[in-house]
């Protein structure tokens, strides 16, 4: 038996076992007077209130009373004795729970005389040590911006911003525009035919509403009046039905050519991005170019500390926890392949190996909230409202959205919670790098990709153009 407490009521006996990967077992004892106490409380409290024939509230006798409701007031002395012994327990051992624990009351009887024995299972958090936080080795590119990279923005400015001119007595060119009739035909319906059909040549491009691979290799070199045809099979995870896992005749009489003139860089066109001179525009490209190159610095750079404490932290996770986030992503998956149309036997000969990526993907982000819950906890790190507040005010401007109904959006679809965290994780990722051990390493050199040059306008009257 329990001591007693200052009250004058013993205390329950309890003991603490491991029952796996971040498992207890907790086995409770509830002493007889504990038991006798409770339950003579319970029937004070019911004689206040009970109406008994022939007594007046309040006097009916405690025999009549267990006679009349004894079945209840035991099952109700029991559910609080349970309840209140389990959350004790829990209290005052400083079991850091995951979610509450699961007693099955039903199966436990509260004893005629005796103490009252019960134990039940929880789920605690994972207890490891963290690595050292100070000097971990992170390594930063130098990415500069250069002159041929602010040369591309300056070019697919003018490709936006140019007009589609129609091709005269030339051939057709890979990106040009053409405007064909179209007939399609499977093997089992009858043929479509479409009028004026817009088709970009494009490596995978669209005829109408058919795909087409290689599209530009079949277009290339034609010219107005020509005709060209071609056969492919459609994938089985095409969108549309109609479509889908058949072979499609496919025949194009090209009617009208077009190709894009990029806009001259004039005055008119500096004026438009309200920009004075050639030098500004490329001096705010660089800004754009350098803060987009550190945005991605930084993100290789957290990567680094992601995998620094995930390589160097070896914990057990729960099971049950593991299999539900499993389930979770494993059902995300399964309705992506849904709405890309396969059917349900194609989607089942991808279930072996999808299960096996969404538990390890599971087992990864359970490692890493226990990690960064842990760091936030030791480095004090907090989100405070008016932060939350921020971050959904600058996500808020980028979607075109009022910051206020953005939070009420997240807040019913649960993504609020989870905002939180991230934005917890990023405030420890960054204090990190604060202390962090970090090296300036050069870039790794891609192999050099030719620019496409711009092409020159034909020499002839120029012509206006639909776009």
């Amino acid at each position: 038996m329990g001591e007693e407490q200052e009250s004058g009521v013993p205390e329950n006996t309890v003991t603490i076992e491991q029952a796996g990967a971040c498992r207890k077992k907790v086995s409770v004892e509830i002493p007889e007077d504990a038991i006798k106490g409770a339950t003579d409380e319970q029937y004070k409290t019911l004689r206040k209130e009970a109406m008994v024939p022939g007594f007046r509230p309040g006097r009916a006798p405690r025999q009549l009373l267990e006679k009349r409701f004894g079945k209840e007031v035991t099952e109700q002395v029991k559910l609080k004795l349970l309840t209140d012994a389990g959350e004790s327990a829990i209290k005052d051992n400083e079991l850091n729970i995951l979610r509450e624990p699961d007693i099955d009351f039903e199966k436990i009887e509260l004893p005629a005389d005796g103490p009252l024995k019960f134990d039940f299972e929880v789920e605690v958090r994972p207890e490891f040590d963290l690595p050292p936080l100070e000097g971990i080795p992170v390594e930063k590119t130098k990415l500069e911006v250069t002159d041929e990279q602010i040369g591309g923005e300056v070019q697919h400015l003018q490709r936006l911003a140019g007009m589609w001119v129609p091709r005269e007595k030339g051939k057709i060119e890979p990106d040009d525009q053409i405007i064909a009739d179209v007939i399609l035909k499977t093997e089992e319906g009858p043929e479509q035919k479409l009028d004026n059909v817009e088709i970009y040549v494009r490596h995978n491009g669209f005829v109408g509403p058919v795909p087409v691979e290689k599209l530009d290799e079949l277009l290339t070199g034609a010219a107005a009046g020509d005709s060209r045809q071609t056969t492919i099979e459609i994938p089985k995870t095409y969108f549309k039905e109609e479509y889908r896992g058949k072979k499609v005749d496919i025949q194009i009489h090209v009617k009208d050519a077009k190709w894009l003139k990029p806009a001259d860089l004039d005055e008119d066109f500096l004026k438009k991005v309200d920009i004075e001179n050639e030098n500004e525009l490329r001096e705010r490209i660089r800004d754009t170019l350098q803060s987009r190159l550190e945005t991605q610095v930084r993100t290789k750079m957290a990567e680094q500390i992601y995998k620094y404490m995930l390589d160097n932290t070896d914990f057990e996770l729960p099971v049950d926890i593991v299999a539900e986030q499993a389930d979770t992503v494993l059902q995300r998956q399964y309705s992506r392949l849904m709405r890309q149309g396969l059917t349900q036997q194609q989607i089942e000969e991808q279930m072996v190996q999808l299960r096996a990526a969404s538990e390890q993907q599971a087992k990864e982000q359970l490692k890493t909230f226990f990690i960064m819950d842990k760091v936030a906890r030791k480095l004090e790190i907090e989100v405070s409202d008016e932060e939350i507040n921020g971050y959904i005010a600058q996500l808020a401007i980028q979607r075109g959205q009022r910051p206020e109904r953005m939070r009420e959006q997240m807040t019913r679809d649960g993504s609020l919670a989870q905002f939180r965290l991230q934005a917890i994780e990023d405030k420890c990722v960054a204090k990190l790098l604060e202390s962090a051990k970090i090296t300036d390493v050069k870039p790794k050199k891609k192999a050099k990709k030719q620019e496409k040059p711009l092409r020159k306008s034909p020499k002839r009257r120029r012509k206006s153009a639909t776009n």
